[in-house]
């Protein structure tokens, strides 16, 4: 059928949602001028971060959260339900737009297609009480956002992440993931990461491309010189160069494929806001994806050494975020600062159709 121009302009802009590693793990099936299906599905059988499809799950709520959004630029809200007979690794949400006078455009449609991930250094300068309260208000009820500031609490995260780090990069299964999703000698990408929005030198990218060639080739590159240019770089320094680390914690526990795609929902405010506020943001999920292994008891790697060094940064994770009240869904650092040179960009809405 033709798409209703309506409907064409809200997923043209929902599509700019973000998800792991610029996966894009929806369609759209259009079924009438104000339905659209969103068909999901999620990474987990190849993909060692999406564990039990979890993250996949929260960006089909960031999907779900923009074309709320993006509907109220035409006077639109949406009632979403998910079919009761389909499968947890492909869930299909019903969309309907429903005309209403109360709805007003959102102030965050104009952060829709600017929102991006930024890996380089931020700006040092601490958010200001009215930033903090606009993020911790759009998160919606029955979430908080925990901060990490200051000099001391920044330099726990930034080592938290460093550590991570060598995990991913000493493990066969985040390789295989790392290979198939960098854009090499790119600024932009329709469907991976450009390597230029890593967040390394010249120098580093370069070695970086010649190791990932083969993981016998990667092996040998970290035996002989480590893993601490590209650590130092991704992790350790962006981890200080910045205003805070977050973790936006839910108050119940999520359990559900509904949990957490209302999670992410609550995500997308969050990201979009700062946007808004002219802020950057870089997510930093490692922690919390391998913490929920080791939780679980569950392997992620043939390498046995890697899960009691999970184990461990298990217990540094929790040291820093509290094990009190509230569950993680999501963590990351942010600050002012330009915007990234390089980023990831979508497919075109037409091969997002199904």
């Amino acid at each position: 059928m033709n798409l209703p121009q309506t409907i064409h302009d809200i997923l043209d802009l929902a599509r700019w949602a973000p998800s792991g590693d610029n996966t894009q793990v929806w369609r759209f099936e259009v079924l009438g001028p104000d339905h659209v299906a969103v068909h999901f599905y999620d990474t987990r059988e190849d993909t060692v971060y999406d564990f039990r499809g979890r993250p996949s799950q929260l960006s089909h709520g960031t999907l779900l959260e923009t074309m709320a959004i993006a509907a109220t630029a035409h006077g639109l809200r949406t009632e979403i339900t998910r079919r009761p007979d389909d499968q947890d690794h492909l869930p299909v949400f019903d969309v309907r737009f429903v005309q209403d006078p109360t709805v007003t455009p959102s102030p965050l449609i104009g952060a829709i297609t600017t929102r991006s991930v930024q890996r380089r250094a931020m700006s040092t300068r601490a958010l200001l009480p009215e930033e903090k309260r606009a993020l911790e208000d759009a998160v919606g009820d029955g979430y908080d956002v925990r901060w990490i500031e200051g000099f001391g609490g920044k330099m726990a995260a930034a080592r938290l992440m460093f550590s991570n780090a060598k995990l991913r990069l000493t493990m066969p299964e985040a390789y295989e993931v790392h290979r198939r999703i960098i854009h090499w000698n790119a600024r932009h990408s329709p469907d991976r990461v450009p390597d230029q929005a890593l967040g390394v030198d010249a120098a580093t990218l370069r070695l970086m491309k010649w190791a990932m060639v083969s993981w016998g080739r990667l092996s040998m590159m970290n035996r002989l010189m480590g893993t601490w240019a590209p650590r130092l770089q991704m992790d350790l320094v962006p981890g200080l160069r910045c205003a805070a680390h977050f973790v936006i914690m839910a108050r119940h526990a999520p359990e559900t494929v509904e949990d957490h795609v209302a999670a992410g929902r609550a995500v997308q405010r969050f990201w979009l806001t700062l946007t808004h506020l002219g802020l950057a943001m870089q997510p930093e999920m490692t922690p919390l994806i391998f913490s929920a292994y080791v939780q679980h008891g569950e392997s992620f790697s043939t390498v046995e050494k890697l899960h009691g060094a999970a184990r461990q940064l298990q217990q540094r994770l929790h040291k820093l975020i509290g094990t009190g009240n509230g569950h993680p869904v999501f963590m990351g650092r942010l600050g002012a600062g330009p915007a990234p040179q390089a980023r990831s960009l979508r497919k075109p809405l037409e091969e997002l159709m199904k």
